[in-house]
């Protein structure tokens, strides 16, 4: 694997989980279930739905190790660009092949680290309906586990103080689902292997949504 010998700081992604457990158990009231199935060492990628901008960092203050996310590089604006870098957050370009972003998310799975991704994209329904293969090539590419991961209550119901947030002190719950081995066990990674995998890991992610809907009745 050609990845870069710097990893993106896995002391800043530290740093963020702390931040992100304050700020979302201070705000909001997470419910979080079966986090105790995120592998607790080695190389994992934790594949959210997206229907609401909290979703991202909601994960980082709900999950048991600290998150590497891939962001679109619009959210690194002003101040906010070195505050997430310093995180150990990733910038990536959606609108080319941002090979910077691959290495440093291949180097996070190198080292031992969580790879957060939407596979979606970008957000919306938050319904896993149309992935991107991004989650496919670094599944396969690594051979990291993915651990299907639900959002549910971001996008409910919006504050009348904050429009852009749900009410403060709201519920939102996060379920963690089975990890699953993305590829086939063939080590294959040509075009046809990625689009199996991506089709394998559509029928997974909708399966968990599905059911982290009917066990917490959103």
């Amino acid at each position: 694997m050609t990845t870069s010998d710097a990893a993106p700081s896995e002391s800043g992604a530290a740093v963020g989980r702390r931040i992100g457990i304050g700020l979302m158990y201070g705000l909001w009231r997470p419910r979080v279930l079966g986090a105790w199935r995120v592998p607790s060492a080695g190389p994992v990628i934790l594949a959210v739905n997206h229907a609401h901008g909290l979703d991202g960092p909601m994960l980082m203050g709900t999950a048991p190790r600290p998150v590497h996310f891939l962001i679109k590089k619009e959210a690194f604006v002003g101040p906010l660009d070195p505050f997430l870098r310093g995180i150990g957050q990733l910038k990536v370009d959606r609108a080319t092949t941002d090979r910077r972003a691959i290495t440093d998310a291949l180097a996070v799975l190198e080292h031992g680290g969580v790879l957060g991704i939407f596979p979606e994209g970008t957000r919306g329904e938050g319904d896993f309906a149309s992935l991107r293969a991004g989650l496919a090539y670094f599944a396969v590419r690594s051979g990291a586990p993915v651990v299907p991961v639900a959002v549910l209550g971001s996008a409910d119901r919006r504050s009348r103080l904050a429009p852009a947030v749900p009410p403060l002190r709201s519920r939102v719950d996060v379920v963690f689902g089975d990890a699953f081995e993305a590829g086939d066990g063939s080590g294959r990674r040509t075009r046809k292997a990625l689009d199996e995998a991506t089709v394998r890991i559509q029928g997974r992610l909708t399966a968990h949504l599905e059911n982290a809907r009917r066990l917490t009745g959103r």
